[in-house]
């Protein structure tokens, strides 16, 4: 893998010998209590993704809005984050739950009247097999490191016939990473797998898993693929937990994902 992260700063070295639950770390908590960053997610190499905290906590924008019209049925938002998705949803008289590992995250959700879950996407869920729409937002598709051990997971929680509507990085890029949360100071957190895939990525890996595409669109800047859950999907293993499938987000988006350099660091 190259050294270089689309959307990432160099950061300096920090001390990784210690230990936090990632998701959990104290950087990310107080984020989402500021309602801002400075916030990212760190490569052991030393390269830091900005996240997007300040659109986290907002009302839903006009991309996130594309996405939400689309939805069908009951909703589950994977990686829910501080809830803007599944309290609009929840505006609208829709049925819609947040499933997050961030204690703080779905605190936010449950102020906001929004419906969450301090759980990981790989745990026994509710509904399971029956939701409507799943959703993986702000590069969400990145839990776990896996993109096939998530997506053939998501098919167990839909019904048949259900839809998926994921967002994916800007550019064209298929890559495993391992990341902690960081402030820009070196905070501490214990790494994880991530994964970050462009629409490419994910249709390839969609259609080996008999998935459908049903329509790609984009809104300033944020590209979105909907996809139809595969008829014949076997939903025996899909609770198998991958290793370190805790590690999933609440909202990990580089907050300037068009470039495909590092952006200067502030």
């Amino acid at each position: 893998m190259s050294a270089t992260v689309p959307g990432a700063v160099r950061a300096a070295a920090a001390d990784d010998t210690v230990q936090a639950a990632p998701w959990r770390a104290d950087p990310y908590t107080d984020a989402l209590r500021r309602g801002r960053g400075p916030l990212f997610l760190r490569r052991t190499d030393g390269w830091l993704l900005p996240l997007d905290v300040e659109r986290w906590c907002a009302d839903p924008d006009r991309a996130d809005l594309s996405a939400l019209h689309r939805c069908q049925g009951s909703v589950l938002d994977i990686g829910c984050g501080p809830g803007r998705l599944v309290a609009a949803l929840a505006a609208r008289g829709r049925r819609a739950l947040g499933i997050d590992v961030s204690e703080a995250a779905v605190a936010h959700a449950l102020r906001l009247g929004g419906t969450a879950l301090l759980r990981s996407v790989f745990e026994s869920l509710p509904g399971e097999g029956r939701w409507g729409t799943a959703l993986l937002i702000d590069g969400n598709l990145g839990i776990g490191g896996d993109p096939v051990a998530l997506l053939t997971r998501i098919a167990g929680l839909l019904a048949p016939d259900g839809l998926l509507i994921v967002e994916t990085a800007p550019i064209d890029v298929d890559e495993r990473v391992n990341v902690h949360v960081d402030d820009g100071r070196g905070a501490p957190g214990r790494a994880f797998p991530w994964a970050r895939l462009g629409a490419p990525a994910l249709l390839r890996y969609a259609h080996r898993l008999g998935w459908r595409p049903t329509a790609q669109w984009a809104v300033d800047g944020r590209p979105f693929v909907a996809l139809r859950r595969p008829r014949d999907t076997r939903t025996t293993s899909h609770r198998a937990e991958p290793a370190n499938s805790t590690a999933e987000t609440s909202s990990q988006r580089a907050r300037n994902p068009s470039a495909d350099r590092p952006v200067a660091a502030s």
